[in-house]
């Protein structure tokens, strides 16, 4: 969570800095900053609110002429948002500036005894601690600040991803990273910092993206130079060209990137299973499969670890798994995993799913995972991520960027990575006949044709959303594939209406939910032809007799709950493990439109952020 930003080199750093703050405001969008040196001193301006905030605020209120500059879109973690304990921050004396990305779990500690020393606080936030321990460092050991940084951190707890510069030595700037995603990109003569690559793409390919405990320093005119945070060691920079272009992180015409988002829907389920998927050979190509296959066969069960979407898309890969390779599978929050003392052995696959690649839940449950003897893959969006980094080995979605904060076609294309490996291990596994097996392949290559199918229901999905706009509440119901879509259609609509929604088995609603459902319940049944149709009808009837509104989801050419449903969406007709890249379509354009005719802020809702970098 946080975006952060810099330049130095010889353009002006204004112009770069406020673009990639707006760029990066998915992150986090509660308050925003920059700061920039103009050649004397630091103009600095910041703002709770978005960066259009900060924009207007600047064009009145500083001069913003300089080459070297910071910014920070922020996610609140200690201190509420308001213009105080937005970043960037001074140290005391008001020579270094910083902005990070992360939490300082031991902030507390670190602030008693700075103010012990002397040191004052103007904010309620854990950066504001680390500036001036950096800054304490630096004087009392006469030291310069990238030797300063790298003592400080030495001494804190928790992750980080930081830029910091003195205005005494305005060439230079300081980063480090640990937990929380940092790029630089590389020009002539000039460089750049963000939390991921969209900031600088239309400047350089160029980039170096740290490891953790790993941080640089940069300077105009001179080569990049990185270092271990802990044992001091040089390290050699990889350079990586990136694969980014600026179009695919434009609107491209459409109101929300959303709704956008939602469209690309059958191009990226196309180019995450193109070259992979040869249905004229009855071929699944998967190198972090093939090249690992023996232990793949080998697990006793496979654990897939995930948050959010990713969890739902997790879920549905059980039925996948399970059903097509008979290998027993448990999907586990990541965030749970990870504290509950799990028992893992070496005959273990760990799955972990992740769109940013950054999650910090999911990391530490990797390193949980690793650290007794599991085989970790991954699975994710991100070209050179965290997880990418950390896994054993992996598969990409080959999504492209995702900017909307509510996942969609993260979870599309999630679902085609891991139904081509489980399609892979079945054959292998021969737990699927070939005519089955090409079957299957032949089905999923007309998915994107499907999809985009799907995609014409939006102008009925409207109708139906004007209609429900104003209820208080949902129920999603789905049974076997599409359980877990029913989770993912009631997490959408909570993300980005705020209207209070419950995903279940259509089974349990007996069990419970049926009691709140009445003429004023809108109920969201998916019940598709494939799998469970009949003991679905039969829970829509029980619906029915309770005077819930009923919002079928159903195979083209459905008859029986249209006779029930009081709206009906169809979708066209596939095999059952792959029906929910189709279900979930309506879902998302349902969500979109209930959302906009609310006006909520669609791409950038409350509270959340993209990328989840802190616990």
């Amino acid at each position: 969570m946080c975006g952060i930003v810099g330049y130095i080199g010889h353009r002006e750093a204004y112009p770069i800095v406020i673009k990639g703050l707006q760029r990066l405001e998915y992150r986090g969008y509660d308050s925003a900053g920059i700061a920039l040196y103009d050649g004397t001193d630091i103009k600095l301006s910041k703002t709770k609110g978005k960066v259009s905030d900060l924009k207007e605020r600047l064009e009145n209120e500083i001069s913003t002429h300089g080459t070297l500059g910071i910014g920070h879109t922020r996610w609140a973690t200690h201190g509420v948002p308001n213009d105080v304990n937005s970043h960037p921050h001074y140290s005391n004396s008001g020579d270094l500036v910083i902005i990070h990305n992360g939490i300082i779990e031991n902030y507390d500690a670190l602030k008693k005894e700075l103010i012990k020393r002397g040191y004052t606080f103007k904010s309620d936030t854990d950066t504001e601690v680390l500036v001036n321990l950096i800054e304490d460092v630096k004087k009392n050991e006469n030291i310069k600040l990238g030797k300063a940084v790298q003592i400080a951190l030495n001494q804190v707890i928790g992750a980080y991803a930081i830029a910091v510069f003195d205005k005494n030595k305005p060439n230079e700037i300081v980063v480090a990273k640990l937990g929380s995603p940092l790029a630089i990109g590389i020009g002539e003569d000039e460089f750049f910092i963000a939390s991921d690559a969209s900031p600088f793409i239309e400047f350089t390919k160029n980039a170096v993206y740290l490891e953790d405990e790993q941080m640089a320093i940069i300077r105009r005119g001179k080569d990049i130079k990185v270092r271990k945070i802990k044992g001091d060691s040089l390290v050699d920079p990889y350079v990586q060209e990136l694969q980014l272009n600026l179009e695919q992180i434009e609107k491209g015409g459409y109101d929300h990137f959303m709704l956008k988002e939602i469209y690309e829907q059958p191009e990226a389920i196309l180019d995450t299973f193109r070259g992979r998927l040869l249905s004229n050979e009855a071929v699944i190509k998967l190198a972090g499969v093939e090249d690992n296959m023996k232990k793949f066969l080998a697990a006793e069960r496979i654990i897939v670890v995930a948050c959010g979407t990713s969890w739902h898309a997790g879920l549905v890969s059980e039925y996948i798994f399970e059903d097509l390779a008979r290998i027993p599978v448990e999907v586990e929050y990541a965030s749970e995993f990870r504290y509950r003392n799990p028992v893992i052995t070496e005959k273990d696959i760990v799955i972990a799913i992740s769109q940013s690649g950054e999650t910090a839940d999911t990391l530490a449950a990797i390193k949980l995972a690793k650290s007794k003897g599991a085989f970790v893959f991954g699975v994710c969006n991100v070209v050179g991520s965290s997880i990418a980094r950390e896994t054993d080995a992996g598969a990409y979605t080959h999504a492209g960027p995702e900017i909307g904060v509510a996942s969609t076609k993260a979870f599309t294309t999630q679902i085609t990575v891991l139904t081509l490996i489980a399609l892979r291990l079945a054959r292998a596994k021969g737990a699927i006949s070939s005519s089955e097996f090409r079957h299957h392949l032949i089905e999923l290559e007309t998915i994107p044709s499907k999809v985009k199918e799907a995609l014409e229901s939006d102008g009925y999905v409207q109708t139906i959303a004007d209609i429900y706009k104003d209820a208080k509440n949902f129920l999603y119901l789905g049974r076997g594939y599409n359980f877990p879509v029913a989770l993912e259609g009631a997490l959408k609509l909570k993300e980005i209406s705020y209207i209070h929604a419950e995903g279940y088995p259509a089974a349990e609603m007996k069990h419970g939910p049926i009691a709140l459902i009445d003429e004023h319940m809108p109920v969201v049944v998916i019940a598709t032809k494939k799998g469970h149709y009949e003991k679905v009808v039969s829970n829509i009837q029980e619906i029915k007799s309770r005077k819930g509104k009923i919002i079928g989801i159903v195979t083209k050419g459905d008859k029986s709950v249209k006779e029930l449903a009081d709206h009906v969406i169809e979708v066209p007709e596939t095999i059952e493990s792959l029906t929910p890249l189709l279900t979930t379509i309506p879902l998302q354009l349902l969500s979109y439109h209930i959302a906009v005719m609310l006006d909520k802020n669609v791409d950038q809702p409350r509270n959340l952020a993209k990328s989840v970098t802190v616990e």
